[in-house]
């Protein structure tokens, strides 16, 4: 099993230092995350926002993104069968792959769920 906690950590800890690297870059996609995802929208909460990016991350099967997204759906207190809903969508979407990395993401969720209690 992955230890999302960690692979959270150890993203961060690459996109800083992918910052120092190139600078505008990585301030362009915060600016557009703050802008998008972790903004309150007129219409979308942040928290259907998180849940959608989840969903992209496990049809996109990117581990760093499923940890990203999993701790920060559980931040904006996202339930576990609210979260369920969400993986059937991306299931729907993609298809048999995204049934394993809908596990990872439910682990992933499960995790971030443990290390904070």
């Amino acid at each position: 099993m992955k230890d999302f906690p960690s692979i959270a950590e150890d993203l961060h800890k690459g996109m800083e230092a992918l910052a120092a690297g190139s600078p505008g870059t990585m301030t362009a996609f915060s600016g557009l995350m703050a802008e998008t995802a972790s903004k309150e929208g007129t219409t979308l909460s942040i928290k259907t926002k998180e849940l959608i990016a989840l969903a992209i991350a496990i049809s996109l099967r990117c581990d760093g993104c499923i940890a990203h997204h999993a701790h920060s759906v559980l931040e904006q207190g996202t339930s576990r069968d609210e979260l369920i809903e969400a993986i059937g969508v991306a299931i729907l979407m993609g298809g048999g792959p995204s049934v394993v990395y809908g596990v990872e993401a439910l682990q992933a969720y499960d995790q971030f769920v443990s290390k904070a209690s």
